[in-house]
């Protein structure tokens, strides 16, 4: 009898895996019961130490394809989730990897459908196994412990308890022989230890956290630093929960001081206010004062992104100061104000108006590229108020130096950098605003809104920004007449 004849008549396939996470083994099995045109409801996969399978009295011995040498599709995306997903906890899973497999088959583009069940099923299973493995990289804690070795000499061990949601653990291995590979560690999980001699890896049976040091001498010097480091202008306790679970808490030392840093952290970000307040008290008096303290401005969270502050630049004296809202990728690369896309419409827009941009001082409201890595790009994000406030002592300051007779804000954020309050772009612009300084506000929309929006609203938006840029272009003029 056939393997073909087998599942005619209905045999089940018990697919017995030898460990939970071999996703090797159930690729093999999975592709020969392909080939072999077993449909997914006609195999089980059964875990080491699962009982009661449905299926545990069907037919066991795996069948023998006709043609080994017949093609088995798997696009790579399906091959990248199914290798972590297959790492997962659910027991369900190897059933939903073939079940996605058998039906590639016929659909090869089923992975792009995104309201298919399947996939959207296998794409959360991916993304449970990738957030355990980073919060195992991020929260385990190694304990020193003293050991001798077989000459009776003390060596330093350092042990750490971990307990992983899915079975990451060999899998995650090398991360840490790479980043630890001069020391000696274990790390002890309920479902398995590793151990790193400082050349060989090996494998041991499940711990329980008894197994594991409570602590070392290290750590008060490290909960000490931590306490110091502990910035309470930044605390988000739901950001903070999401990102740190309660459950790891328990394996980490630092994590006893934070129910009482949270506790004092609105006391303690107001005597932070009023530190600021007083190294403040004296502005920069030069645009090279300025442009040292900014690069060495910690004073919102922008500032501890991986970017460099961008000063404004431009002649003392000028006329005109543009004012934008921050800078963009590129102008964080570059180290220049409006050297990307936007900074190539603001240049047109002044061109035709007549405005020599050269002769104006171009900055920023906010110092710091704000973005949000994804992959290989960072994407922009919109400046808080809050951070436009803080940064606003900067722009201030670039502004007494250079005393502009007129400033054109480019957008919401650099008006609200300029008025210290949020106005609306509709109702301020056309119209020149009163400064404290005795100079103009301008305010028209920023260039990078303009190329977000396509068809009559762009050329609406467009006609309105070089109405605009004419109107300032007529005040310098009536500026520079003026005796």
């Amino acid at each position: 009898m056939t393997a073909l004849q087998h599942v005619k008549l209905g045999t089940y396939y018990v697919v017995n895996l030898p460990d939970p996470d071999d996703f090797a083994f159930w690729r093999e099995r999975a592709r020969a019961l392909v080939q072999c045109d077993v449909p997914p409801d006609r195999v089980a996969w059964v875990e080491p130490g699962a009982t009661g399978s449905l299926f545990s009295h069907g037919e066991r011995r795996m069948p023998v394809p006709d043609d080994p040498d017949r093609p088995v599709r798997a696009s790579k995306r399906y091959l990248s989730l199914a290798r972590n997903a297959a790492l997962h906890s659910d027991p369900d899973r190897f059933a939903l990897l073939y079940r996605l497999l058998w039906r590639l088959q016929s659909n090869p583009r089923m992975m792009e459908d995104k309201a298919d069940a399947d996939v959207r099923r296998i794409e959360e299973l991916d993304k449970a196994v990738r957030r355990d493995a980073h919060k195992m990289h991020a929260f385990v804690r190694f304990r020193m412990v003293e050991e001798r070795d077989e000459e009776g000499q003390p060596h330093e061990h350092y042990v750490a308890w971990f307990e992983p949601d899915h079975h990451i653990l060999r899998r995650e291995a090398g991360f840490f022989v790479r980043r630890f590979a001069s020391m000696r560690w274990s790390i002890l999980t309920p479902a398995g230890t590793l151990h790193w001699d400082g050349e060989v890896l090996r494998e041991g049976p499940p711990a329980q956290r008894g197994d594991a040091p409570q602590g070392d001498p290290a750590e008060d010097l490290w909960r000490k630093y931590y306490a110091s480091i502990f910035n309470p202008a930044r605390l988000k306790i739901g950001a903070m929960l999401k990102e740190m679970p309660k459950k790891y808490w328990k394996n980490m030392p630092e994590t006893a001081l934070i129910p009482e840093l949270v506790a004092g952290a609105q006391r303690r970000e107001s005597a932070m206010v009023a530190a600021g307040e007083l190294e403040f008290a004296e502005r920069p008096e030069t645009l090279d004062a300025i442009d040292k303290a900014i690069h060495a401005c910690r004073q919102c969270p922008i500032g501890s992104l991986d970017n460099q502050a961008v000063m404004g630049e431009g002649p003392l004296g000028a006329v005109l100061m543009i004012v934008g809202e921050q800078p963009g990728d590129q102008e964080d690369l570059a180290g220049r104000p409006f050297v990307g896309p936007a900074g190539q419409v603001l240049d047109a827009g002044l061109e035709e108006a007549g405005i020599d941009r050269r002769r104006a001082y171009v900055t920023n409201a906010v110092k710091h590229f704000k973005y949000v890595q994804r992959g290989k790009r960072r994407l922009h994000q919109s400046p808080t108020a809050k951070e436009i406030d803080t940064c606003r002592w900067w722009q201030e300051a670039e502004r007494a130096i250079v005393k502009p007779k007129l400033v054109l804000a480019l957008g919401a954020s650099a008006a609200r950098g300029l008025l210290g309050k949020t106005v609306s772009i509709a109702k301020a612009r056309g119209e020149p605003i009163p400064l404290d300084d005795g100079s103009e506000l301008w305010v028209t929309a920023h260039p990078s809104y303009l190329l977000r929006l396509d068809g009559p609203a762009r050329e609406e938006q467009q006609r309105l920004f070089a109405a605009d840029l004419a109107a300032v272009k007529e005040r310098l003029d009536q500026m520079a007449e003026a005796p």
